[in-house]
């Protein structure tokens, strides 16, 4: 328990190996009409958001290590506290326009490997993946100042509903090229990297033990709910990755480098609590 495999070990030592090994997997197990409609989508309850990942800046001489870049949500909007994935809400026509932007030759659409393939093949789908991609560009400049021409797109994952929220989210998967540093707005209480390597390991995984407070006409059982979970480390150790960027990063890690985390019941027990901000924010 905890040691990588070879298969693991060779991608997370070599940029180019990870990025292509990414590129190419996405685009071989998560067939576009599989993760896309092909038909309309309802953009008002659609978000577009980007799985970053990226080397974590060298510390003290080390050599930098893949991580994934996630937002910590500030208090002063609903889920505070939550990790996420930058993006959201889709603009249809905004995004739409700025979507003909990303897909010049030059911008990251028009570069992605596949992306001639989907326009001849799944035009629907493409389409609807540009406009996603420029949500997700667009919302992680505005929450962290996301450089939007230095991020390469390396494929799509499955959508996520959220189980709190009438929403689903559309994730994409970017590496960012060169930006070494975010300011992030009032939206984020801080930039985390999150090492592939620890989410690699069983050893970080646990039970998320939720009680939802003020919970009148509820019984004390009711308000109590099991999630599996994973629990950063270091300086971030008290910080809990939970929900649905939760199922997305574990899809992500399940396609790529074919991980499991432990069987749910042999958990290790992680206690916490949401109250009535948690759905609402404290603005």
């Amino acid at each position: 328990m905890g040691s990588l495999d070879d298969m693991q070990s060779r991608y997370l030592k070599d940029k180019s190996e990870l990025i292509g090994h990414i590129t190419a997997t996405l685009e071989q197990r998560l067939e576009p009409a599989k993760v896309l409609p092909g038909s309309q989508i309802e953009w008002e309850t659609t978000a577009g958001v980007l799985m970053l990942l990226g080397p974590k800046p060298g510390e003290k001489g080390l050599k930098s290590e893949p991580c994934i870049v996630m937002n910590k949500r500030s208090l002063r909007v609903r889920q505070p506290g939550d990790l996420c994935f930058p993006g959201g809400r889709v603009a249809p026509r905004l995004d739409s326009c700025l979507a003909r932007l990303f897909a010049l030759p030059f911008a990251s659409l028009g570069r992605w490997a596949y992306w001639a393939y989907w326009k001849k093949n799944h035009r629907r789908q493409a389409d609807i993946m540009a406009t996603l991609w420029a949500t997700g560009l667009r919302e992680s400049f505005e929450e962290m100042r996301l450089n939007p021409f230095g991020v390469r797109l390396l494929g799509v994952l499955a959508p996520q509903p959220l189980v709190m929220f009438r929403r689903t989210i559309y994730p994409l998967v970017g590496w960012i090229e060169r930006q070494k540093r975010f300011y992030p707005n009032w939206e984020v209480d801080k930039v985390l990297y999150v090492p592939l390597r620890d989410l690699l390991n069983p050893n970080h995984y646990c039970r998320y033990r939720l009680r939802m407070a003020n919970n009148p006409g509820r019984r004390p059982a009711e308000s109590i709910q099991n999630y599996p979970c994973f629990r950063l480390q270091g300086q971030h150790r008290k910080d809990v990755l939970w929900g649905a960027t939760y199922r997305i990063t574990i899809s992500f890690l399940e396609h790529i480098f074919g991980f499991e985390p432990p069987a749910f019941d042999t958990l290790p027990l992680v206690e916490g609590t949401l109250d009535e901000s948690y759905l609402t924010g404290s603005r």
